[in-house]
């Protein structure tokens, strides 16, 4: 019988691949021979991640903020480009299907929120939520983390700012519009492409690019600061659809934008090429060599201030694209500025009212 492209039997997954795990010396392979086993090997678990802080701080120059918080860990959105993957190794899992498939959900995050937040250490500063993972990943529908976060900064009126691919953040526009209100709140809806058919193999379980626009539109006309955020923009496959999309977003009520070019730390670029192979195998060689073109010779750079951004020729074009497809849509390049003027401390009375507190 003929053997059956790999990528195509794990529908809605961004790929069947579960390479080693680079920090352990005996790697998982299982047994699929069946339908029943693909259905199981591609089935989602949720699992209890026991995390006792949530706040997490970084120092890295050109990220944009320095406090962040993840209600999960793992993405079912199944972005292959994802550089995030990489992460699930330090979990004990694979950053090929685990990474989509084994999401961890940190029951507590409200609760850890609060209590980092009353505590007199924490220094009023943004929050950016999905500086990992996507916060709005489809569990969230359900579990409401995400929102439940969202509730408790805006109790202290701390600046925040989203990052998501999905359309569910408009489910919370009424939380992002009070904290708007303050100056305290901004969404980054991140377009990485206006072609459904490609989405869908490269990010299948995002939100389609059409509602993308329309969760900006949504957002926007609320009154929440909104940025398209053009990331990861990849070239020789997406990068000749920056004007675009930068056009449309602004048509549906953006006012920022920004961009990053594609990242393929540690074992997500092998994952990268595979997916290219199946999918586009014509333009795989050409995707890879401008890849490693920008990044000196490799598919990642890992380096402060290029990592982002990449470097020689076709780098200078991409950013030079960018600038002058802002300019021509009314576009401003860059992020909004978020104020902590309103931070507040809810009495102790107020706090008693959620539970002891941690101290």
């Amino acid at each position: 019988m003929e053997q059956q492209p790999k990528y195509s039997s794990y529908r809605g997954r961004g790929t069947p691949e579960n390479p080693p795990n680079r920090f352990e010396r005996l790697a998982y392979l299982p047994i699929v021979e069946s339908p029943d086993d693909q259905e199981s090997a591609a089935k989602t678990q949720y699992l209890k991640d026991a995390s006792r802080s949530l706040i997490t701080f970084n120092d890295s120059p050109d990220v944009g903020f320095d406090a962040s918080i993840n209600p999960y860990r793992g993405c079912e959105h199944g972005c292959i480009y994802c550089y995030a993957r990489p992460y699930h190794e330090y979990l004990g899992f694979s950053a090929g299907l685990d990474f989509e498939t084994k999401i961890l959900v940190k029951e507590d995050a409200p609760e850890l929120l609060r209590a980092e937040l009353a505590s007199p250490k924490w220094q009023p500063k943004v929050v950016a939520i999905s500086g990992v993972t996507d916060a709005y990943q489809p569990i969230e529908r359900k579990l409401q983390l995400t929102r439940r976060c969202l509730e408790v900064l805006a109790e202290f009126r701390n600046p925040v700012v989203i990052v998501t691919k999905n359309q569910v953040v408009t489910r919370d526009i009424d939380v992002l519009k009070e904290l708007a209100s303050f100056g305290a709140a901004a969404v980054c809806v991140s377009v990485t492409t206006l072609d459904a058919e490609l989405a869908r193999v490269m990010e299948p379980r995002t939100s389609t690019p059409a509602n993308r626009l329309e969760a900006i539109h949504s957002l926007a006309e609320a009154g929440v600061p909104v940025r398209v955020l053009v990331a990861p923009i990849i070239p020789g496959l997406t990068d000749h659809e920056i004007p675009s999309i930068i056009q449309a977003a602004a048509e549906a009520g953006a006012r920022h934008a920004g961009y990053v070019v594609v990242r393929l730390p540690h074992g997500v670029g092998e994952l990268f090429e595979g997916w290219l192979e199946e999918h586009f195998p014509d333009r795989k060689k050409k995707v890879l060599n401008r890849i490693r073109e920008m990044r000196g010779g490799k598919l990642n750079d890992s380096n402060f201030g290029s990592r982002m951004k990449g470097e020689g020729v076709f780098a200078e074009q991409i950013k030079s694209m960018f600038k002058l497809a802002c300019r021509r849509s009314g576009m401003e390049f860059g992020a909004h500025e978020l104020s902590t003027s309103a931070f507040r401390r809810p009495s102790e009375a107020q706090l008693s009212l959620f539970g002891p507190q941690q101290r």
